[in-house]
């Protein structure tokens, strides 16, 4: 392990961890509209994708500094015809590997090669329990049937039912109806993930930020689920996530920057999480550099590792060796410096912001229908400007 250094007053910088987790963002064209994506609000800017001989020699590299598991995300990943490749040389590396997919475009088929190719693990994503909200969200009216049948694929097909189902002020009043659909398909484990609010999520905040009574009502709910799943010595795992809006100290966004995750996205560029493309910083690119000089020499993932990079209140908080400062996207996003302490903590000079968020959404009156849903056409308006 390589340690960056510091100065003897303060706590050593934590040494350089191995990339463990590998994401490849393989794409980011996607045939939903789900006005929640992380993906960058300019997606339709970005410059072309990788190849297919480009990604085996990222995985290559990732794996021979460390990486054990890659995610295929996107956008879309399944809008990728190379992707049953992909996936038979993950295995053959030795990645544990993971499909991350919204369902849209599996078929039988596409599952059979995939599991042929050694794909371990695939997370399916839906919108809402409800078909019309589901379908609304998702910009298409035959999205709800499809990640019905693809689930219920999966399953039969011995892979863990593991399902994903983003939360907001729209769908999290009927979290009881998200569960007993979950249940129905027999998932192993279910992420009930409200919105982070990074991307587009961002963007349509207002008229997504649930209440902090629709939280609490929604994590009551699901600890009473928990009890009666775990007193019945049932399998199914419930995971809640709240947001950062309703926290008083940060998370130790992805454990620290640089520390454990290197994503890659479509067109090579390599990010120490997957908004931080957002931020100011000049990353590299994996066409242009070899993945162990980005990963341990390059200015993008070095500039907010260990602590010497903190201003006031970070630099002296009791808590820095927790939560490093939490999330740099956010404090960019919420302050427009991403070195300023993250707004959620409450030690933090701009934790106004959070507080006028919180509140605005007691009051927002946003419907549905007048979200900005991500689609290729508003990312071109946005990326002109």
């Amino acid at each position: 392990m390589k340690s960056i250094g510091s100065s003897s007053s303060e706590p050593a910088a934590p040494p350089v961890g191995l990339p463990l987790w590998l994401l490849a963002e393989l794409t980011y064209r996607c045939p939903l509209q789900c006005p929640y994506c992380s993906n960058p609000l300019d997606f339709a800017a970005q410059g072309k994708e990788l190849s297919t001989e480009e990604w085996f020699r990222v995985m290559a590299q990732a794996r021979e500094i460390g990486a054990a598991q890659i995610g295929f995300s996107g956008g879309e990943p399944l809008v990728r015809q190379d992707l049953a490749e992909l996936i038979g040389e993950a295995r053959r590396l030795g990645y544990y590997t993971n499909l991350i997919t919204s369902g849209i475009g599996l078929t039988e088929e596409r599952l059979d090669s995939f599991k042929a190719a050694g794909l371990d693990h695939i997370q399916i994503s839906f919108q809402a329990s409800d078909e019309q909200v589901n379908n609304l969200l998702a910009g298409s009216k035959k999205a709800f049937a499809q990640k019905l049948a693809m689930a219920k694929a999966v399953k039969e097909r011995g892979y863990p039912m593991v399902l994903n189902f983003v939360t907001h002020r729209h769908n999290i009043d009927r979290i009881d109806r998200i569960i007993e659909l979950c249940l129905a398909l027999e998932a192993d484990f279910v992420e009930l993930a409200t919105c982070q609010f990074y991307g587009w999520a961002e963007l349509n905040r207002v008229g997504l930020l649930p209440t902090r009574a629709q939280l609490e009502r929604a994590e009551r709910i699901t600890n009473e689920y928990r009890a009666r799943l775990e007193a019945q010595g049932h399998p199914c795992k419930l995971i809640f996530v709240t947001p950062d809006y309703y926290e008083e100290r940060p998370k130790a966004c992805m454990n620290g920057w640089g520390s454990l995750f290197l994503t890659v996205t479509p067109d090579g560029t390599a990010l120490p999480c997957h908004g931080a493309r957002q931020l100011p910083v000049a990353f590299p690119n994996v066409r242009e550099h070899s993945l162990d000089d980005i990963w341990y020499r390059s200015f993008g993932f070095n500039r907010f590792r260990g602590y010497d990079w903190m201003p006031e209140p970070c630099r002296s908080c009791d808590e820095k060796t927790k939560d490093f400062g939490g999330c740099r996207c956010q404090a960019f996003m919420l302050t427009g410096d991403a070195s300023n302490a993250d707004p959620v903590c409450a030690k933090s000079a701009h934790h106004g912001v959070i507080l006028a968020a919180r509140e605005e959404a007691e009051y927002s009156t946003t419907p549905i229908e007048e979200l900005t849903y991500r689609n290729e056409r508003n990312s071109k308006i946005i990326a002109r400007g």
